[in-house]
């Protein structure tokens, strides 16, 4: 067995973390604080260029959190790092027992609006920390670049191609999913395709064009391999002259009663190059062949080809849209927000950091639309208030059991491409977007105000003496 592939199946995820959880979490047992508390998950501020998420990953938290068990072999490593027998006996019977309130997969979200909000005792809700933060980066990053991307597209399809530059086999399935949620027609990657009841396509590479003397050569050998289902790549020689080829083996399976596919282009100026080649098939009566693009394509790249008209139909796009190489990361955080004292209340935290404050309490987000049901803002509240708009976030875990039917991944891209939708356009343009507008309610904003003006005055063995609005 694999080391890697063995350290990444089910049983083995209680170890996917940082080592400081671990050490803060056995602090607390050791001082036996064991009080709830509440984090909230959330995206502190977005990317340039960008100024929408497409929440995506929560199926693999939930399912994380259900599972989550230390093995022997866990223990015995633990063990090793200086952990003390009594720890360690607390997390051979560790369960996640906490309640989990979240956005559904495929939501569309702003900056600062809890994505997921988690309230457990709070030995649980930090162990849990690294797991989360590492999944929703990944999959709301991928998701919401690649919802540029098929906008990009206008309707055309877009294929995720990116396995080979993915940072690893985690991300290369993560990846396929989240494009997939996002609204890209399917992958290339086989085992995403079969994991997840994914479209799987594919065509040739250069070297298989390049194991054969003559270029035509190579395409009638696949074609044979592959009659009704083959897209010929084109470019490796010359463009013309590979699609004056692949217009030769269309009509060689035209007399077999067979259809050649699409031809792909990968290189050179494809605009131009679709064009002509477009051209030279219509010509010889082969219309219904598509031309398929790849080559470090982009949102930025595809928008301007279908400005300068290209006629392309169809778009595979690989490293851009799988690492979202223009910006690889999310500043995705989870942050303390309230913790329950020794009479069961609940007191609200937050941090003052400079540039890095967080909002205090247990929170709801509220979604107001206009006449035509499309987003007009969103409002940030205390969970006890009640907004005449649509609530965000809903229960999904209670006492660490999952409380809601996991939607198909058909049903989340449905309701991620209805939701982008509704996204007035101004704020998907790819460059300089309108800042869709985020408030605060008054009451969050008193006690954001008066929170602050306490902890500022507050020495620290004080601060536990707060209490807010959410009591037993």
């Amino acid at each position: 067995m694999c080391p890697y592939l063995d350290a990444i199946t089910e049983d083995n995820m209680s170890l996917f973390t940082d080592l400081y959880e671990l050490t803060m979490c056995a602090s607390y047992f050791d001082n036996e604080k064991t009080e709830q508390a509440t984090f909230d998950l959330f995206v502190r501020r977005l990317p340039e260029n960008r100024s929408y998420l497409l929440f995506a990953g929560l199926e693999q938290v939930l399912l994380y959190l259900k599972s989550i068990r230390f093995t022997d072999r866990h223990l015995d490593y633990l063990k090793k790092q200086g952990f003390s027998r009594s720890f360690l006996e607390y997390l051979r019977d560790f369960e996640f027992t906490g309640d989990v309130w979240s956005m559904p997969e495929g939501s569309v979200a702003f900056p600062s609006e809890p994505l997921i909000r988690v309230t457990a005792p709070i030995i649980e809700a930090q162990i849990i920390e690294t797991f989360l933060l590492n999944t929703i980066n990944l999959q709301t990053m991928i998701a919401t670049k690649a919802s540029r991307v098929v906008q990009a597209a206008q309707s055309k399809p877009v294929i995720e191609f990116g396995l080979r530059r993915e940072q690893g086999i985690d991300a290369g399935m993560k990846v396929a999913r989240a494009s997939y949620i996002a609204g890209a027609m399917g992958t290339s990657n086989v085992l995403a395709g079969m994991t997840y009841n994914i479209p799987v396509f594919g065509t040739m590479a250069h070297s298989f064009i390049m194991a054969y003397e003559n270029e035509i050569d190579a395409f009638r050998d696949f074609v044979k391999t592959f009659p009704d289902k083959s897209t010929l790549l084109i470019d490796t020689y010359n463009d013309i002259k590979g699609a004056e080829n692949a217009a030769t083996i269309a009509k060689e399976l035209d007399a077999k009663g067979c259809k050649l596919g699409g031809v792909r282009l990968d290189s050179g100026d494809l605009a131009e190059i679709s064009k002509k080649v477009r051209q030279l098939l219509d010509e010889k009566g082969l219309g219904y062949v598509s031309i398929f693009a790849s080559g470090d394509l982009d949102e930025y790249r595809i928008d301007e080809l279908l400005r300068n008209e290209a006629r392309i139909d169809a778009f595979g796009v690989g490293t851009q849209m799988g690492t979202s190489a223009d910006r690889p990361y999310l500043d995705v955080i989870y942050k303390l927000c309230e913790t329950e004292d020794p009479c069961g209340a609940y007191s609200p935290i937050m941090k003052l950091s400079e540039g890095k404050t967080t909002l205090p309490g247990r929170k709801q987000v509220w979604r107001f639309k206009n006449e035509n049901g499309n987003l007009k803002k969103d409002v940030i509240a205390l969970a006890d208030e009640k907004l005449e708009a649509e609530s965000l976030l809903n229960q999904v875990m209670e006492k660490g059991k999952i409380t809601v039917e996991l939607p198909s991944l058909r049903e989340i891209r449905s309701a991620a491409k209805e939701n982008l939708f509704k996204l007035p356009i101004e704020f998907k343009k790819f460059e300089n977007p309108k800042i869709y507008p985020v408030e605060q309610s008054k009451n969050l904003q008193e006690l954001t105000w008066s929170l602050t003006k306490r902890l500022n005055k507050t020495e620290p063995e004080e601060i536990g003496k707060r209490t807010g609005p959410h009591n037993k």
